[in-house]
């Protein structure tokens, strides 16, 4: 099997399960931690993040199929999603293209803010373009049952990923929150939380 990253919470490798083309992620093992709530608490996020990738795949945002859920060893056996990474997209694109995919991103954002969920680190280096789709991965800081300010927190998280890494068209973000707004009726509550977000920052 061929890792692809490790991080401190998990480890993603490249292999085959069932003659398909797949990825594993593991989630890494805490050795300063007691070894019985360690295993339950890998178990349970690993729960979760299943969860979380499924029901925003039944929502409409494209995620990866889930072919095998392993809890002993907590990891997650998925579908590899062969693509680019939208970071790396967006910065050799086209103006148009840029646009429809920042409009794409707005869009998915609505769908999954619609159904309240929540990605928990939205950011277009959990975005993959395939096919001319984005696909969203990584929901490992996800959750259900989001309130405004969750929600508020991940499309500000969004912004700051966009100024970070997409500086030199930030400009185009404006089509992401247009995007959204055509999208979810409750857009200028959200529009208004990330403001508040903003403005906590600049005194913190």
């Amino acid at each position: 099997m061929e890792i692809i990253r490790r991080g401190a919470e998990a480890e993603i490798r490249r292999g085959t399960w069932m003659d398909r083309k797949v990825i594993i992620k593991s989630r890494v093992v805490k050795e300063y931690r007691h070894a019985k709530l360690d295993s339950e608490l890998r178990a349970s996020r690993t729960r979760n993040e299943a969860r979380l990738i499924q029901e925003a795949r039944r929502l409409g945002v494209p995620t990866p199929v889930i072919y095998d859920i392993d809890l002993q060893n907590a990891e997650i056996i998925m579908q590899e999603i062969v693509g680019e990474r939208v970071k790396d997209a967006l910065a050799k694109s086209t103006e148009k293209e840029a646009r429809r995919i920042c409009r794409e991103i707005g869009r998915l954002a609505a769908v999954l803010h619609r159904g309240g969920m929540v990605h928990g680190d939205l950011t277009t280096s959990n975005m993959i373009l395939m096919d001319k789709r984005i696909w969203l991965i990584d929901f490992s800081l996800g959750g259900r049952g989001a309130t405004l300010e969750e929600i508020g927190v991940d499309l500000h998280l969004l912004r700051e990923a966009f100024l970070s890494a997409h500086s030199d068209i930030f400009e185009l973000f404006q089509e992401v929150l247009d995007s959204y707004n055509e999208h979810f009726d409750d857009a200028n509550m959200v529009f208004h939380k990330v403001k508040e977000i903003e403005s906590r920052g600049r005194y913190t």
